[in-house]
């Protein structure tokens, strides 16, 4: 299938289409990935920070994403406007507390210059698709400048310094929420499809912005050999287990449940969750 804005995230996409944010779900729990891929798991999330995501993408993309950003109701007619209310305060319209922090955001990233000319200036939401070993992957362009050989994605966190940690060699180390959140992963996969789709290498930049007040700005480039290093990582890491991720969706493997997760939890019982004394796992 051709994918476009309106077909982007259907069900039938990702079921044709490996991404970034899929692959992150079943590398979590495949179990309950694929439960919610077949509309058998509906989990509970909070979906403020995937709108305060759109809210920043959208007004960077253009006025008229931005209000069809803000126009675009559920499936229970409640627009994300609506959403963005504070319910608490009846007699006027005022923002929730996320959503005055992305105005915040917002304002530093727009009167900074540099971020103008290299973000403003590329081609916004940009469509990517290719193969990985014969396995069809898809991805989204936050900015894409080809005439400089570089695309750019914005990357919001509580704290650009915070230590985040993740598991490596039998261990949790420390590292920065670029590695931690697979950030390295994400630029890998998208550098290796806009390639194969414009012939063109171009790196990856992302433009960090912490939500302390007052913002922080931190441009993020991967030049340096370690870096490179990094984003190779990411593409084994792809190359590793996306054979068996894809022979799961399609049915053909059965998906293995992490056993600590919410859809995990609804599943145990005392037949199917059991454990020696010493022998429980731990988070």
């Amino acid at each position: 299938m051709e994918l476009t804005d309106k077909n982007y995230y259907d069900k039938a996409s990702s079921l044709e289409y490996l991404s970034v944010s899929l692959f992150k779900e079943f590398m979590k729990c495949e179990a309950a990935a694929y439960a919610e891929l077949k509309g058998e798991w509906l989990p509970e999330r909070d979906e403020t920070p995937l709108l305060v995501g759109n809210y920043i993408h959208s007004y960077f993309e253009s006025p008229e994403a931005h209000e069809a950003f803000l126009d675009r109701k559920d499936a229970k007619g409640v627009s994300n406007r609506d959403k963005m209310l504070n319910k608490r305060i009846k007699k006027e319209k005022v923002l929730k507390k996320d959503f005055k922090v992305a105005d915040t955001l917002i304002e530093r990233m727009a009167g900074d210059n540099n971020f103008m000319q290299l973000y403003g200036a590329g081609d916004k939401e940009v469509i990517v698709t290719g193969e990985i070993n014969g396995i069809k992957w898809k991805g989204k362009i936050d900015s894409l400048r080809l005439d400089l050989g570089k695309f750019f994605d914005i990357k919001t966190n509580k704290d650009l310094h915070g230590k985040n940690w993740v598991f490596k060699d039998g261990r949790n180390l420390p590292t920065t929420f670029v590695e931690a959140y697979g950030y390295h992963l994400q630029m890998a996969l998208y550098r290796e499809l806009i390639f194969q789709q414009f012939g063109i290498s171009c790196e990856p930049v992302i433009f960090g912005v912490s939500k302390q007040d007052p913002p922080e700005l931190m441009t993020i480039h991967f030049e340096t050999e370690e870096m490179q290093d990094l984003l190779y990582d990411g593409l084994a890491t792809i190359q590793e287990y996306q054979e068996h991720i894809k022979a799961v969706i399609n049915g053909k493997e059965e998906p293995r449940g992490c056993g600590m997760c919410d859809y995990c939890r609804s599943k145990s019982s005392f037949a199917n969750n059991i454990y020696g004394a010493l022998d429980i796992p731990l988070r």
